[in-house]
């Protein structure tokens, strides 16, 4: 049976996170920057980091593996042709998360992440 990891979940189970990073991830590509919860944006920047980074690459088995967290061929595409070469000279750090405060609801703490 797999241990779960440490700390609170996104969602409810595993395959639910997986899930909702893979969805925050497309809408950050598409969009190339999104307002969420601080918690969010911290769990997804490792996530979209290494996923630029495939796209850097640039070559089949890249986008293979790309394709298996996001489904969505048109944000894969958009990754591949414009913003895996965008970041070609750079090494790492190609988010950037601003908090914006508090949500008025429910007082939850806000934040745009952005490429940069």
């Amino acid at each position: 049976m797999p241990r779960p990891k440490k700390g609170s979940r996104l969602g409810g189970s595993a395959a639910h996170q997986r899930k909702i990073l893979s969805n925050l991830a497309a809408a950050l590509i598409d969009g190339e920057e999104i307002h969420t919860t601080v918690t969010r944006a911290k769990t997804l920047r490792p996530y979209v980091e290494k996923i630029i980074t495939k796209a850097r690459r640039g070559d089949l088995h890249a986008r293979r593996l790309v394709l298996a967290k996001i489904q969505n061929t048109e944000v894969v595409t958009k990754l591949f042709d414009e913003i895996g070469p965008r970041y070609s000279d750079h090494l790492g750090g190609y988010t950037r998360i601003t908090r914006l405060g508090p949500r008025r609801g429910d007082g939850a703490e806000m934040a745009k992440i952005e490429l940069v």
